[in-house]
Parts: structure tokens; sequence; C-alpha cells
């Protein structure tokens, strides 16, 4: 059993929501959870709400123990990227790009690794 959440459109650079999704992919949610809290990157906070979202629709789909769940794959991909322009000398103009990202986080049981591997 898999369940899935997103988060789109997160106003911070794929590059920097990366660096956390690397710190919890295949991890316990508990675990997960507890290393998110104490975890001193500003990304930490989406990607926990995108975990909890996970989890949530895990319970709901099919009376799943959050105890038993795995983060099985968390992905960023790159949203739009906003254009802004500031200016410089000489009466020149600089682009900014301020980047988006969107982020896909999978939980699946725990018992269901080795029924995988087997079919």
């Amino acid at each position: 059993m898999e369940a899935k959440a997103t988060v789109k459109y997160i106003r911070i650079s794929p590059s920097k929501v990366r660096r956390v999704v690397d710190l919890v992919r295949g991890r316990q949610v508990e675990e997960a959870r507890r290393i998110l809290r104490f975890s001193s990157l500003g990304a930490s906070r989406t990607v926990a709400r995108a975990l909890d979202s996970a989890v949530a629709n895990a319970e709901h789909v099919s009376g799943v123990i959050p105890e038993n769940l795995v983060v099985d794959r968390v992905w960023v991909d790159e949203g739009p990227t906003l254009r802004r322009f500031r200016p410089r000398a000489y009466g020149r103009a600089t682009r900014i790009r301020k980047r988006t990202s969107h982020v896909t986080v999978v939980v699946r049981s725990m018992g269901e690794d080795v029924v995988g591997s087997q079919g």
C-alpha cells in the first residue's frame, strides 16, 4: 500500500529542498519527523508538511498505522521560475530568478517490501 502527497509552488529553490529530502529518504516516518523537527535547514518545515500529508492520506485510504510506514520515495521537481529585474550600474538591469519547487513524498507500509521484491 502506497500513499502520495505533493506540495507545489514552494518559494524555495530545488537545490535547497533536495538537501532536506536526502535526510529522510528511506527512513521510518517517526524517525523522519524527528529529523525534520530538529533540522536547522529552512525547507524542513515544508518537507515535514508534505510528509504529514502523505501519512494522513495513507491512514485515510486503508486505515494503516503510522508507525508501520516508511518514506519510500521523495523527490523534488523544479517549478516555474519568477523573473524579476533589479537596476544595476550605468542604467542597466539584471535578471533575478526566484525559483520554485514541487515536493512529492511517497510512503508505504513496512511489510510490503518483501512482497514487492518477490513479484
